[in-house]
């Protein structure tokens, strides 16, 4: 596997605990701004960790990928899901298939961000 196609520690440490990253990408139209979000899948683990007060780090763990488009001018408010189009989508099983989808859709690793440092309104 090429460095290109490696994921960097933290954020594949990241999806391992079961955080969310994403990328922001072109949008269609003026106006728009698209993302593309990968979600990482609960495994039986989590809930116990949970209660427990700590997250429970996986390997095991599937993904779910969407690229999504919102209106530009909506997407700090509550209602960001106004007019916003689910471009695709993909699941993958684990980490592997992760790379293969995100290679199909030309995206490279080293794009994503936490969730949070993003303009992502999910």
């Amino acid at each position: 596997m090429t460095d290109e196609l490696a994921w960097p520690t933290e954020k594949l440490s990241a999806l391992r605990l079961g955080r969310r990253l994403a990328v922001e990408l072109p949008a269609t139209a003026p106006g728009r701004r698209a993302f593309v979000d990968i979600t990482p899948r609960a495994v039986e683990r989590d809930a116990e960790a949970r209660r427990q007060g700590w997250t429970h780090k996986s390997t095991a763990r599937s993904f779910r990928i969407e690229h999504r488009e919102y209106n530009a001018e909506l997407l700090d408010g509550f209602d960001y899901d106004i007019g916003s189009i689910l471009l695709r989508s993909a699941a993958a099983a684990n980490e592997s298939e992760l790379l293969t989808v995100l290679h199909e859709w030309q995206l490279n690793p080293h794009q994503f961000q936490y969730a949070w440092d993003t303009a992502d309104p999910r």
